[in-house]
């Protein structure tokens, strides 16, 4: 496991009690009261699923109450502005996406917080790829098909989203800008209005992350024509992946959490053990990987890294293809 050890952060001596270990290496005993998770979108979702498994795994760990606090609206902006401002104690964090930590800033004009400046990472929980996926009537089964087709007549195809400047939709304009292809986007607000039209055979293909249609395509009521993973998912493994086309596309929307700037490197790292811990668990990764979510985990650090790798990959996507949000 990647981290500093179990032993190391809940005993800084060998013999000395747990308690008195901890005193001295943090200014109060962490958590000193409940604990609450910030969630950018509504309950219900693949990062609220997943923000509330750590949840629990902090109160199984530490026997303190953990809340999730769902806070929707403007990109995720109000959730991550609000922990931005919240106290620098570990007792008020983000389960941020990409959006928040990676998108918004390039996306938006405002932005009401600052990435590299008001947040230190813990850990990378998981990622999610989105798929690309089409009615069964339409004759277009693999990528290759479909980028013949767009080159044969530009712009006559379109595409659903859930929504220009989601990672649904960079993940498609990435690929028209690696093809060359004129593929129309056709946005929606939210996922559900975009799936419901392309079951009824409203739009002839549909990019969405894959929990929103991993059973839609398992029945056969839709085509699943490419997952943007490097790897197959194991949710849906007769799915080929854009990279299998396209050595080296890889385009998911992840997931992890965060912290306010300057808190504790202490605390930071016993919040990173107990991530990590969770992600070990082999009920977590069942449950997760049902529904397409690959696991991830990592220090810090990585996740430091992981964020400014991202935030300049969809900077350039954004800029290229000139998306602005709705």
């Amino acid at each position: 496991m990647t981290g500093i050890s179990r032993r190391s952060l809940l005993a800084a001596a060998a013999g000395l009690p747990c308690s008195a270990a901890l005193a001295q290496s943090s200014p109060a005993v962490f958590p000193s009261r409940p604990i609450t998770i910030v969630v950018p979108f509504p309950p219900g979702g693949a990062t609220d699923l997943m923000a509330r498994t750590i949840a629990q795994r902090f109160t199984s760990a530490w026997g303190q109450p953990v809340t999730i606090d769902n806070k929707p609206g403007a990109g995720g902006m109000l959730a991550a502005a609000h922990v931005a401002k919240a106290a620098t104690d570990g007792h008020t964090l983000l389960f941020g996406a990409t959006a928040q930590l990676a998108v918004n800033p390039s996306l938006y004009a405002s932005v009401p917080y600052d990435v590299a400046r008001d947040f230190a990472p813990i850990a990378l929980v998981g990622s999610v790829p989105n798929i690309l996926v089409s009615h069964p009537s339409v004759p277009l089964t693999r990528l290759a098909d479909l980028i013949q087709a767009a080159k044969l007549e530009p712009g006559k195809l379109s595409y659903a989203s859930p929504g220009s400047g989601s990672t649904a939709h960079l993940s498609m304009e990435l690929f028209k800008g690696e093809t060359g292809v004129d593929i129309v986007h056709v946005p929606y607000k939210g996922a559900a209005g975009g799936v419901n039209d392309i079951l009824g055979n409203q739009v002839p293909l549909m990019i969405v992350s894959m929990p929103s249609v991993v059973n839609h395509v398992k029945a056969g009521r839709l085509v699943g024509l490419g997952v943007t993973d490097l790897r197959r998912s194991p949710a849906l493994p007769n799915v080929p992946t854009f990279a299998e086309l396209l050595p080296g596309f890889e385009a998911t929307g992840w997931y992890g959490l965060v912290a306010p700037a300057k808190t504790s490197p202490t605390i930071v790292n016993m919040l990173n053990t107990e991530v990590l811990a969770a992600l070990q668990d082999a009920e977590v990764r069942r449950a997760f990987e049902t529904q397409g979510l690959r696991i991830l985990g990592g220090t810090p650090d990585q996740f430091s890294s992981h964020i400014q790798s991202e935030s300049r990959k969809w900077a350039a996507v954004i800029t290229n293809a000139r998306i602005k949000a709705n």
